[in-house]
C-alpha cells in the first residue's frame, strides 16, 4: 500500500482539491477536507493589559496587616493566543474569551499574512465574538461555510482545527459525542451553555478554532474541554454552527451585541418525580415555573404549569435548550411551540421580540461605574432586566444588580463578573437607584462597616468588613 500511494504522487500533485462526496471516500485520509478547511482558520493574538503587584511581599499576611490592599501595583502588556474562523465579508469569528478586554487583536492566515482585527460584536453567554479585518482585500479571504448542525448525529465524523498551545495549526479527528450538552458553563454570565460535544482533541489555543464535517463545512466553534490536566482528555465542547451563524448575522447588519429574542419565561427540567406526578411515561419538556405578564409567552396564552415539548418543531428538554432555540429565531416572527396542558397537547404562536425598550437599553451596555472609598470602588454594574433575566436564566422577577466588570484589581479579591448584589447593610437591592441610594448614605455617613449578600452561581455569599 505504501509503495502504491508512492508510486502515484506525482499524478495526485496536479489534481485539484476536492471535498470527498461520501463517508467512503475518508476511509483514507482526511487530507482532502483539511485542505478544503484549513486556509479559514486563522491564529488570534490578543494583547491586553494586566495589573500585577509591584512586589510579592505585599501577598504575605505580615505586610497586609500593615498595608492591607493599598499596594502598588503596576501595568503589564501581555498576548495571549486562540484561534478563529472566516466566515466571509473580512469577518472572523472567535471565542469571547479569547478578545475579552484586549487592546489589540492581530489575526495571522496559515500562509503567514497578517492584518489588524476589530471586534464589532461580543456576546458573554454563547463565549462568542465577531471580528473584522480592516484592510480592503480582507473580504477575498477563503470563508468556511456552515453546515445545519441540527443535522449532527451522534457518530459522526469530525476534525477540530486551531492552534493548541501555540504549535501552530493542527488537526485533530473524532467524533460526535453527544448533542444537546448543557450545565457545562457558558460565558463570562452564563453558568449553563448550549453544545456539541466531540472527542477530537481539543487543548489551549484551540478556542475559537473549528469544527468541521467531512465536507468541510463548520459545524461548532471549539469553545472548552472537561480535564484534569490542563489538556484534552477526549471531553470539548462546540457552540453549534447554527447559533454562530445568528451571531454573525446580526454583526454583518451593524449590530455590537448579539440580540436574543425575549422569553420572559421561568422554566425547570423535568425529573422523573416529576414525570411520575404529571402522570407522564418518562420524563420530557421543560415546565413553566412563571413568566412575565408583559411576555411574549403569556401573551400567546401560556401558563404556569404548562410543560414546552418543542420550539419551532425542535424537543426542548432543558432550559438552556430552550434559550438555543429562541436565538435561532428572527424577530417579528410567529414560531409554533407545543405545550402539554393537564395531559392534553396544544400548539400556540409566539411572537418573536426583543425586551421592552427601557430595560433592553440598560441589559445593553448602560453600566455604572462606582468609584469611591467603599468597598464597591471600580465595580461596574448593570440593573437587570428583562434580557440579562433570561441569559442568567432568572426568575422573570427577578431584579437586582448585577458586577460586569471590574476597574479596580483590588475588587477582584471580593466580587467576580456575573455576582448580583441582593443587599447592602440589610437593605434589599432591588434595583440601580436603591444600590445608589444605600452606598452613597453610608459614604457619606462615613460608614466603615460593610455587609454584603450575593448571588454568586445560584449560591448565597456573605461578604463584610471592618473599618
Amino acid at each position: 500500500m505504501a509503495l502504491a500511494l508512492a508510486g502515484a504522487c506525482p499524478a495526485m500533485a496536479t489534481a485539484e482539491t476536492r471535498v470527498p462526496a461520501s463517508a467512503a471516500e475518508v476511509t483514507l485520509s482526511f487530507a482532502p477536507v483539511v485542505a478544503a478547511a484549513a486556509p479559514s482558520v486563522v491564529n488570534i493574538y490578543a494583547t491586553r493589559m494586566v495589573a500585577e503587584r509591584s512586589s510579592s511581599l505585599f501577598d504575605d499576611p505580615f505586610f497586609r496587616q500593615f498595608f492591607g490592599d493599598t499596594a502598588p501595583s503596576r501595568t503589564r502588556k501581555r498576548t495571549e493566543l486562540g484561534s478563529g474562523v472566516i466566515v466571509g465579508g473580512g469577518l472572523v469569528v472567535s471565542n469571547y474569551h479569547v478578545i475579552e478586554n484586549a487592546t489589540g487583536i492581530r489575526v495571522v492566515l496559515t500562509d503567514r499574512r497578517e492584518y489588524e482585527g476589530t471586534l464589532v460584536l461580543a456576546d458573554e453567554a454563547a463565549d462568542l465574538a465577531v471580528i473584522r479585518l480592516d484592510e480592503a482585500d480582507a473580504a477575498d479571504l477563503p470563508a468556511l461555510p456552515f453546515a445545519d448542525s441540527d443535522a449532527l448525529a451522534v457518530g459522526d465524523l469530525v476534525l477540530a482545527i486551531g492552534n493548541p498551545f501555540g504549535v501552530g495549526q493542527t488537526v485533530s479527528s473524532g467524533i460526535v459525542s453527544g448533542l444537546a450538552r448543557t450545565g457545562r458553563g457558558g460565558g463570562a454570565y452564563n453558568g449553563s451553555g448550549y453544545f456539541v460535544q466531540t472527542d477530537a482533541p481539543i487543548n489551549p489555543g484551540n478556542s475559537g478554532g473549528a469544527l468541521v464535517d467531512m465536507r468541510g463545512r463548520l459545524v461548532g466553534i471549539n469553545t472548552q474541554i472537561v480535564t484534569r490536566s490542563g489538556g484534552s482528555n477526549g471531553i470539548g465542547f462546540a457552540v453549534p454552527a447554527n447559533l454562530v451563524a445568528r451571531v454573525v448575522e446580526q454583526a454583518e447588519a451593524g449590530a455590537a451585541s448579539f440580540t436574543r429574542p425575549w422569553a420572559g419565561i421561568g422554566v425547570q427540567p423535568v425529573d422523573a418525580g416529576i414525570a411520575e406526578a404529571l402522570g407522564l411515561d418518562r420524563p420530557t419538556g421543560v415546565l413553566v415555573q412563571d413568566l412575565a405578564a408583559d411576555s411574549p409567552f403569556a401573551a400567546a396564552g401560556v401558563q404556569p404549569g404548562d410543560l414546552v415539548l418543542t420550539v419551532a418543531g425542535h424537543a426542548v428538554n432543558a432550559p438552556e435548550e430552550l434559550g438555543f432555540r429562541l436565538s435561532l429565531q428572527e424577530m417579528g416572527t410567529e414560531v409554533p411551540v407545543s405545550l402539554l396542558r393537564k395531559g392534553r397537547e396544544l400548539e400556540v404562536s409566539v411572537t418573536m421580540r426583543a425586551a421592552v425598550e427601557a430595560d433592553e437599553a440598560l441589559d445593553g451596555g448602560a453600566a455604572f461605574r462606582v468609584s469611591g472609598s467603599g468597598p464597591f470602588d471600580g465595580l461596574v454594574l448593570q440593573e437587570i432586566g428583562p434580557s440579562l433575566r433570561d441569559r442568567l436564566g432568572l426568575s422573570p422577577e427577578a431584579a437586582g444588580v448585577i458586577v460586569v466588570g471590574l476597574e479596580n484589581p483590588r475588587s477582584g479579591r471580593n466580587f467576580q463578573p456575573g455576582d448580583i448584589i441582593a443587599e447592602i447593610n440589610g437593605v434589599p437591592i432591588t434595583g440601580m437607584e436603591d444600590f445608589k441610594a444605600v452606598a452613597e448614605a453610608a459614604e457619606a455617613d462615613g460608614r466603615r462597616n460593610w455587609s454584603v449578600v450575593m448571588n454568586r452561581r445560584g449560591g448565597l455569599v456573605y461578604l463584610t468588613w471592618r473599618g
